[in-house]
């Protein structure tokens, strides 16, 4: 029924465990609680109020509300439809810890100000996130990396934080890293395999790689992925094979990224260049 409440629970073991929730709520109330985590919740549907640091909010569609660990609050609906929404739960050694890749080491947790922002751009940016994480289709490289530009443009504009440094050249660790990917296109490493190698943080690795290539690691591996795929394709490989060889989930995966990039299906491309 699309009037039921509903709540899916989910946690990320790659960024720590970091705990989700989606939920629909209508009727249901929050009792007085707290969280030993923060709470990062973008609504989606509808609104909701609640009490936080001796103040009422709202929050309604299209805008994020932020709480910091072990602080009282309260949440209900404010519109008849109740409020649909997405929430993250970082606890406060994971934000030290990306603040630490960057050199930006805390002696305690970063603590936000205010509480309700409409940040378009952070808004679609939370939600993509969230969706990827708790749907793990993209690549593991994909949403290690999302993760810590989202979280870093969250904390820059919403918490009190030093601001990071302009990332360096290092060219020698971006060749290494090309050179690491390009080797392992079937299985490539994850993004702290890949820091570990060059010798950088991962999130000072990802900031280097985008800053030399414009593009993020992942988006760099499926260039080259469909470049070796062309490649196999005009050797006469079959659409299934080259999708297994290259490590993309399924033949439906290949089919989708290949038409996105080049405008025809693989199996058009590889019919084509048989045909000349």
């Amino acid at each position: 029924m699309p009037d039921a409440e509903q709540a899916r629970f989910s946690s990320v073991a790659e960024l720590g465990g970091l705990e989700l929730l989606s939920a629909r709520f209508i009727e249901h109330s929050f009792a007085p609680h707290v969280h030993d985590s923060y709470a990062i919740a973008v609504l989606e549907e509808g609104a909701e109020r609640y009490r936080y640091r001796g103040a009422e909010h709202l929050a309604a569609a299209g805008s994020f509300a932020l709480l910091n660990p072990d602080e009282v609050h309260t949440g209900s609906r404010a519109s008849e439809q109740g409020w649909r929404y997405r929430v993250f739960y970082p606890q406060p050694q994971q934000f030290r810890e990306l603040l630490a890749e960057l050199e930006l080491p805390h002696s305690s947790a970063p603590m936000f100000h205010g509480s309700v922002h409409a940040d378009a751009d952070l808004v679609a940016a939370l939600l993509q996130l969230h969706r990827q994480l708790e749907h793990p289709q993209a690549p593991t490289l994909q949403r290690q990396t999302l993760w810590r530009e989202v979280m870093l443009r969250l904390l820059q504009r919403h918490a009190r934080i030093p601001q990071a440094r302009e990332p360096g050249a290092e060219p020698r660790a971006v060749a290494l890293a090309k050179e690491l990917l390009a080797a392992r296109l079937g299985e490539p490493p994850s993004l702290e395999e890949l820091a570990t190698l060059v010798n950088l943080s991962p999130f000072h690795f990802a900031r280097v790689f985008r800053r030399a290539t414009g593009l993020p690691p992942h988006a760099w591996l499926k260039q080259r992925r469909l470049e070796q795929a062309r490649a196999l394709l005009r050797s006469g490989c079959a659409p299934l094979q080259v999708a297994l060889q290259l490590g993309f989930s399924d033949q439906s995966h290949l089919n989708r990224q290949f038409k996105q990039s080049y405008g025809v299906s693989p199996g058009e491309y590889r019919r084509a260049c048989a045909g000349g």
